[in-house]
C-alpha cells in the first residue's frame, strides 16, 4: 500500500478528520456517508465489514443505526482515534475494531453480509487481490469507491502526498469479474474533485456543490472524479 508509513503516524491520525472534512470537506463526509448508508440498507442486523475503517466515521454511523460492525484498518494510531469516537457516541459494545492487513483478512469465507471500503483502492498496489479477499469473506455486497483517471483529479493528483491510483470504469470491471463480483450499480460524482472543496469555506462549498450536482446531470459529469460500485458476489 501506498504511504503506510505516514498513515500510520499518530499525528496523522489525530489531525486526519480535521484536515480532510473541516471547512467545503464537510460536504465530502455528508456525501460518503450517505453513499455507504445507500448501498448497505437496510442497516439494522446485518453483519458488516469495514476496510481500512481509519478514524471510525462510518463504522461508528453503521454501529447507531443497529449494524453489526466490525472495522479492520492497519493504523494502531487510527483505530485508537476510532474507538475514542465509539466511545464519545455511546456505541463502543455495538462495534469491533481490529488491526489487521486487508490482503489476509482474519474472518472465515462469506462471513459478513456486507464488506465495503472506502478512501481505500486509490492507494491499493495489488487492488486484484484486496478485492478477492473483500469477496471471500462476504456472502453477498461489496461496495467501494475509487478515483477516476479521466477528471480533474488528475490536474493536482501529482501534488498529494502520496499521489493516487486512478481507474477507468473498463479496468474496474475487470477487477470485479476477476475477483467473482457482479457489477449490480454504480453511480458517479464530484465533477469538481475534492481538493478544491477543502481549500474553500462550508457556505461558499455548498454553491459550489450545488453547481457540481448539475453538471453531473449534464455531458460533463462524464468528468466525474469518484465512483462508487456496489457489487454482488457471484
Amino acid at each position: 500500500m501506498k504511504g503506510q508509513e505516514w498513515y500510520q503516524a499518530d499525528a496523522v491520525a489525530e489531525e486526519y478528520d480535521t484536515k480532510r472534512f473541516s471547512r467545503g470537506g464537510r460536504l465530502i463526509d455528508e456525501r460518503e456517508k450517505q453513499a455507504v448508508i445507500d448501498a448497505v440498507a437496510p442497516v439494522e442486523g446485518k453483519r458488516v465489514l469495514e476496510i481500512a475503517c481509519g478514524t471510525g466515521r462510518f463504522t461508528v454511523m453503521l454501529a447507531e443505526r443497529g449494524a453489526d460492525i466490525t472495522g479492520i484498518d492497519i493504523s494502531a494510531a487510527m483505530l485508537q482515534q476510532g474507538r475514542e469516537r465509539a466511545h464519545r457516541t455511546g456505541v463502543a459494545d455495538h462495534l469491533q475494531f481490529i488491526r489487521g492487513d486487508a490482503a489476509r483478512l482474519p474472518f472465515p469465507d462469506d462471513h459478513f453480509d456486507s464488506v465495503f471500503a472506502m478512501r481505500f483502492f486509490h492507494l491499493a498496489d495489488t487492488p486484484a487481490s484486496f478485492l478477492s479477499e473483500m469477496c471471500r469473506v462476504s456472502r453477498d455486497q461489496v461496495f467501494f469507491d475509487t478515483f477516476n483517471s479521466v477528471s480533474l483529479r488528475t490536474v493536482y493528483n501529482w501534488l498529494l502526498p502520496m499521489g493516487s491510483r486512478l481507474y477507468s470504469e473498463s479496468e474496474v470491471l475487470r477487477l470485479l469479474h476477476g475477483a467473482g463480483l457482479r457489477l449490480d450499480d454504480e453511480s458517479h460524482d464530484f465533477v469538481l474533485p475534492y481538493g478544491f472543496y477543502r481549500a474553500i469555506p462550508n457556505d461558499v462549498a455548498r454553491r459550489f456543490r450545488d453547481l457540481d450536482v448539475s453538471l453531473g446531470d449534464s455531458p460533463a459529469g462524464a468528468l466525474a472524479s469518484v465512483s462508487y460500485w456496489d457489487a454482488r458476489v457471484e
